[in-house]
């Protein structure tokens, strides 16, 4: 009993120490990741908070490395190791990267099936089947970086490792896919915004939602669970030739996953975004902390923030509204969606990034190409 006990308490220990960066770093599953992280873990984690890494970084480190431990209690019966040996990684991506064919008629190809069961009940597989390769490649990056942090050496360069990889992406090759289907154009979300035509506070929040992740250069779904009426503040208003000046607002991001600890991101709301922002936040009584909350069945609003997922399940079920496929959206096509409007209407491409914070001209271009390809000259040769 006395060893339970102990155990006991190092869990409940970890799991304040988990609530001393909860203001840096939401952790949704505190308790559940005070069982499966150890005390180098958080240890790690909390010393990455005060290097001042971005919030977004640290939820991927965060997720990516309590998946990673599930995974190897699972596979190992054990915790990781630090350094991992070269044949953990290696068994990492024989158990993520695998050919469905051949496991028709070798039941021991790819995961083990107790491993995607203590996986799948715990609720780190969802879909069935091999990984992305890109989610691996994300894993394995992010392995190293911790590995890195804790002023370690690992495999992650060895040739081996590398070979494994690009022979299990060839040997089961994968459709790559948008993380939305569609993008939320203009068009798509004025039909989104249709369904939010009343008073209700639902309504109210949900035009927020969508008005604000658009309008703010397609806001990752983070972004906009995690806002605060802190970050807010009032800009002088915007004239307009021949009409009333428009209501302008700056949303200060503070660390992002583009920017660095030193810098400050901002960008800018006008118009009919801040207005459906302020009616909200008037409605619900939202002076301060989280602005966009849950709503209780008889129409209470929550002192907590929504979750990221959320996000993704309000637009989806404003897309079934609409009369869309909701399957066919994700909070990713806010994101896009903008990029893509911004070509369309033959705004400059930089002008866009300022707004959007893409740092990768590479990754921005490429909605632009997608529009301006179907188009252009290039397209009307003959």
């Amino acid at each position: 009993m006395a060893k339970a006990k102990t155990s006991l308490t190092a869990v409940e220990r970890r799991a304040e120490e988990l609530d001393t960066i909860a203001a840096v770093l939401p952790i949704e599953r505190r308790d559940e990741l005070a069982e499966l992280l150890t005390d180098h873990d958080v240890e790690t984690l909390r010393h990455l908070v005060n290097q001042g890494m971005g919030d977004n970084t640290l939820r991927a480190l965060t997720s990516d490395l309590t998946y990673l431990e599930a995974w190897g209690l699972a596979a190992t019966k054990k915790s990781l190791p630090w350094p991992a040996p070269e044949a953990l990684l290696l068994k990492f991506v024989a158990h993520h990267l695998w050919d469905p064919e051949k496991r028709a008629y070798a039941p021991d190809h790819g995961m083990p099936a107790d491993v995607d069961e203590s996986l799948r009940s715990q609720g780190f597989l969802k879909s069935v089947g091999p990984h992305a390769p890109a989610t691996v490649r994300r894993r394995l990056a992010n392995w190293s970086t911790l590995t890195k942090w804790r002023g370690l050496d690992g495999a992650f360069a060895s040739p081996a490792l590398k070979s494994a990889i690009r022979l299990a992406i060839r040997a089961a090759p994968r459709q790559r896919l948008r993380k939305s289907a569609k993008a939320v154009t203009g068009d798509v979300l004025a039909r989104l915004l249709a369904t939010c035509a009343t008073d209700s506070l639902r309504d109210l929040r949900d035009r927020a939602i969508l008005m604000v992740a658009f309008a703010s250069g397609g806001r990752r779904r983070s972004e906009i669970a995690g806002l605060r009426r802190e970050q807010l503040t009032v800009e002088a208003p915007i004239p307009v030739e021949n009409g009333a000046p428009l209501p302008s607002l700056a949303i200060h991001l503070g660390r992002t996953k583009t920017s660095s600890g030193e810098q400050d991101d901002v960008v800018y709301l006008t118009g009919r975004p801040v207005v459906a922002l302020n009616a909200w936040m008037a409605a619900a009584k939202i002076e301060s902390g989280s602005v966009f909350r849950g709503i209780g069945r008889w129409g209470t609003v929550s002192r907590r923030a929504i979750d990221p997922q959320s996000v993704n399940a309000i637009l989806k079920q404003r897309a079934e509204m609409a009369g869309l496929e909701p399957e066919e959206f994700s909070a990713h096509g806010l994101r896009s969606g903008y990029l893509t409007e911004a070509a369309i209407r033959n705004i400059p491409l930089l002008e866009a990034m300022e707004q959007s914070r893409h740092r990768s001209v590479q990754q921005a271009a490429g909605y632009y190409n997608n529009v301006t390809r179907r188009s252009g000259r290039a397209a009307r040769m003959l």
